[in-house]
């Protein structure tokens, strides 16, 4: 990848994170700067299992689905950074901090999912992300990742 990229595509995504449906969160990425920022795309759909209970008569994405949607776009920033593409590797979290929600998002939104890196040390990364919807904050959190060297056991 070069330095600034954009529009990666869902097979791609694929190759770069270990999650799969129903808890792959990210859709598209729309901008990318290598080791430093991503923004993606996250197509809300009243299909999603979690609508289901997350209420059924009124769908609301839930936050924590918010923020792991976040992560997993840091997650493509660390893992294109570390040269790790497909390798199995995991990112974990170690915290999650100023976490807020300012306004719902629900079925039908395109939902734009910024993260910048703050700093990083070794394998912990520290971001700032935030959602939006149609320009309009509606998440955003600070957070602490790092990544795990995935150790594959033979069955």
């Amino acid at each position: 990848m070069s330095d600034t990229v954009g529009n990666i595509d869902i097979t791609k995504i694929m190759e770069m994170l270990p999650h799969r449906y129903p808890f792959l969160l990210v859709d598209r990425v729309l901008e990318f700067e290598s080791g430093q920022s991503a923004v993606c795309l996250k197509n809300v759909t009243v299909n999603e299992p979690q609508f289901q209970g997350h209420f059924p008569t009124a769908p609301v994405m839930p936050g924590v689905l918010i923020i792991e949607a976040m992560a997993q776009t840091a997650a493509l920033v660390v893992v294109e950074a570390m040269k790790k593409k497909n390798a199995g590797d995991i990112v974990y979290f170690l915290s999650i901090d100023e976490a807020r929600f300012r306004k719902p998002v629900v079925p039908g939104d395109s939902m734009h999912i910024h993260v910048s890196k703050i700093h990083s040390r070794k394998t912990v990364w520290k971001f700032k992300g935030e959602a939006k919807v149609d320009g309009i904050l509606c998440a955003e959190a600070t957070f602490c990742a790092m990544i795990v060297e995935s150790t594959e056991e033979a069955a």
